[in-house]
């Protein structure tokens, strides 16, 4: 509201532009740069109001500093991007995983009865975008004039964009309702005078559950209006719409704690939800017209949603697993009752508009521990720590490369002590580590006569990550690694066997299998299969080998702790991300016995577990790593 007060007009003057600027930068940049860009903004802001204080920690500094409006983002509106354009102004969107916004442009063209016509660039689609061009630019043509044009995957048509920006510059009399949209992925060699003359944006899932839950209803409600809402009279779709939209913006969320979130970073996006609810209001209607008394075929829907719509695009076992124990949870007669919830805090609304939907959603809470992921709290310090690795890491790359800092070591004297240092511990060659060992060797030779200048520094050995953090541990397990096969090879065979000394754990195991079926006469190698069984000894307490089968040691626990006393997984002690597991039995028994016994979604190896539910530990994420570091 204006103030009489001009001290206070100017100061809401100067909050109105900032945010403002803030949207129109931030709809051009990725989420994970969203992050980095709002706190230089906040950084720069105090600045010049003398209100920062550098030993503040980054990311409380943020969360501290940073008004709420900024913190929590933008969600694209698309129509308003539009507003701002004009024939000659193209809008570019920036792709990324599961962001492609066809659908979307499609829809608003329709709802503002525009046609929108497209290409998809590659080799020789090059014609094909120069006569749709020609047919929706030129005002005087009866077919085509003025509507929308949308060049698809321009990354892949790069010789055009220079003649693209030439057409869209000079040719005078074009159709006031033309427009131009463009997606692309970021590439160099795209032309940055393109850039610099269009509108961008992305169109990436915002973070948060109720922020992606607002984008989901501004992305099919708002298009709809009420239409959506009410398509269907059945009572179970309004419930069941919502869920559907939770599942989205949660398969999305969860990405963003790495592995421990999915195996494999899938695309889900837009068109999966629109699948899901096609099916689902199809699903309603076909038992409103047969009248099934039975009503809803649940085994129907979890399969659509976990092996189709969704499970369509996850290829790994143990995500698929994952997959399907979300919609057996959520998807279900018990997600119409009253006692049903996501997560505490987090249930199906009772609403009937538009509105009322989207005042439950501004009612969530702006933050969503990772236990509504079905993640244990400890997910949130792996998730930021990264976050503040990378924004520390883009921090440092933009600064001055300094051959020397002050009155210590250069660069190159720090790598060349490195390498004298690493030279010195390492073993001699022998079978089968020579290979591994002679490359090394030559490598950081070679190295060391490139920084004298007496051979020239070559490609290899500059890329190298000389300064990566791990170089120490990948150095330091390559001796362990050493030390494991060595004393196997002229000494004796390992009573205990290091796993994560292994380049392949995987063959290990495998020949374990081998090693037990050729040990018991009868057996078929397919019809054997390996078990597990662990123990309550550490490496240290193991004097000789299993009857039957090998102890491996070195396995670490991430999302579940161990009980030593009565053997099953527990909870994750708060701020442990990883627990060293005791020593394990490798063994197997013929004809598969040992399936039966329950497991959970473990890398290479899999546990048992007692009381607790197996979905559980599923949606906890729980694995078995070889390495840590």
């Amino acid at each position: 509201a204006k103030s009489p007060i001009t001290s206070k007009r100017i100061t809401n003057i100067i909050e109105h532009m900032t945010f403002e600027v803030f949207k129109y930068a931030a709809r051009g940049l990725y989420e994970e740069h969203k992050f980095l860009f709002t706190l230089l903004l906040t950084l720069k802001i105090d600045i010049q109001r003398n209100r920062v204080k550098h030993e503040e920690f980054l990311t409380a500094y943020y969360c501290r500093k940073t008004m709420k409006k900024y913190a929590e983002g933008v969600i694209l509106d698309l129509e308003k991007t539009w507003e701002e354009s004009d024939p000659h102004t193209p809008l570019i969107c920036f792709l990324s995983m599961g962001s492609d916004p066809t659908d979307s442009i499609i829809a608003l063209g329709k709802r503002l009865k525009i046609e929108t016509r497209y290409v998809s660039m590659g080799q020789g689609q090059e014609v094909h975008a120069r006569k749709l061009l020609q047919q929706t630019m030129q005002p005087d043509l009866a077919v085509f004039s003025g509507g929308w044009a949308l060049l698809q995957n321009c990354h892949l048509g790069l010789g055009f964009l220079d003649e693209l920006m030439d057409t869209i510059t000079e040719m005078e009399t074009v159709h006031e309702g033309f427009r131009l949209w463009m997606t692309t992925e970021i590439h160099k060699q795209f032309p940055i005078t393109l850039l610099q003359m269009s509108i961008k944006f992305t169109n990436e899932p915002p973070q948060g559950l109720r922020a992606g839950l607002k984008a989901e209803h501004r992305n099919n409600f708002s298009f709809l209006s009420q239409d959506l809402l009410d398509v269907s009279n059945m009572v179970q779709w309004k419930p069941m719409l919502y869920a559907v939209a939770f599942l989205h913006s949660t398969v999305q969320e969860r990405r963003k704690f790495g592995s421990l979130g999915w195996n494999i970073p899938y695309e889900f996006n837009q068109a999966d939800f629109n699948a899901t609810v096609q099916f689902i209001q199809n699903h309603l209607d076909a038992m409103d017209i047969k009248k099934v008394i039975n009503g809803i075929s649940w085994s129907t829907v979890r399969y659509m949603i976990g092996e189709i719509q969704y499970g369509g695009r996850v290829t790994d076992d143990y995500d698929k697993r994952l997959m399907n124990t979300f919609v057996k949870l959520w998807f279900s007669e018990n997600m119409f009752s009253q006692e049903f919830c996501f997560y505490k805090g987090y249930s199906i609304p009772k609403c009937a508009i538009v509105d009322q939907y989207l005042q439950y959603i501004q009612s969530l809470p702006a933050y969503d521990t990772p236990e509504v992921f079905g993640l244990h709290p400890n997910a949130d310090i792996t998730y930021q720590s990264t976050l503040s690795k990378n924004v520390l890491d883009i921090v440092l790359s933009i600064q001055p490369k300094d051959s020397s800092g002050g009155g210590g070591e250069t660069r190159e004297a720090v790598v060349a002590r490195l390498a004298d240092d690493m030279l010195e511990k390492l073993p001699a060659d022998y079978v089968p580590f020579e290979r591994v060992i002679t490359l090394v060797r030559s490598t950081l030779t070679d190295l060391k006569l490139a920084i004298d200048g007496t051979i020239i520094m070559n490609e290899n050995l500059r890329d190298a990550s000389w300064a990566s953090s791990t170089l120490g541990f990948w150095f330091t397990e390559l001796l362990e690694r050493n030390h494991q096969f060595h004393n196997w090879i002229f000494e004796s065979r390992p009573n205990c066997f290091w796993m994560t000394g292994f380049f392949n754990p995987q063959g290990f195991l495998t020949a374990a299998r081998q090693e037990i079926t050729r040990a018991n006469k009868g057996w078929a190698l397919d019809s054997v299969a390996l078990c597990n069984e662990v123990t309550k000894w550490m490496k240290e307490d193991v004097t000789k080998p299993p009857v039957e089968g090998v102890y491996v040691y070195g396995l670490y626990l991430e999302g579940a702790g161990w009980d030593r006393r009565n053997m099953r997984l527990v909870e994750s002690k708060p701020k442990v991300l990883f627990e060293m597991m005791p020593v394990i039995r490798i063994y197997a028994e013929n004809n598969s016995k040992c399936l039966t016994r329950r497991e959970c979604s473990f890398h290479r190896i899999n546990a048992t577990f007692c009381s607790t539910p197996p979905e559980h530990w599923i949606l906890r994420g729980v694995a078995l790593l070889c390495d840590v570091k």
